[in-house]
């Protein structure tokens, strides 16, 4: 299965979720390499804020700094929402277990807090 966000590289998501009472996410190569990729674009991102910091950079370019890596977060949690969506849930809705619902808005609203 596909993935396409906004303005994002297409990514294919396959089975996210094993059955049974261990819970795992199964993505291609090619999805965690992207996501690796991303938060390691993320982690520099969080150094570069320390060194601005660190250099008394003016408080409003760290904050544009702070908002651009906050937005690089959500585009890797949209990737893995929208697989977790596409496999996980559809799977577990389709076996009958409607619960599994409750647990995404509880993740939605996790995410939209921030």
């Amino acid at each position: 299965m596909s993935v396409n966000l906004k303005n994002e590289e297409m990514v294919t998501v396959t089975d996210c979720c094993s059955s049974g009472k261990e819970r795992k996410s199964h993505h291609s190569d090619k999805v965690k390499a992207n996501l690796t990729a991303r938060l390691n674009r993320i982690e520099g991102q969080i150094r570069g804020i320390k060194g601005l910091i660190d250099r008394d950079t003016y408080c409003d370019d760290v904050i544009t700094q702070i908002a651009a890596t906050q937005s690089a977060l959500n585009s890797v949690a949209k990737i893995l929402l929208e697989g977790h969506l596409k496999t996980c849930v559809l799977e577990r809705v389709q076996d009958g277990d409607e619960e599994v619902l409750d647990e995404v808005l509880v993740t939605i609203q996790k995410l939209m807090k921030k």
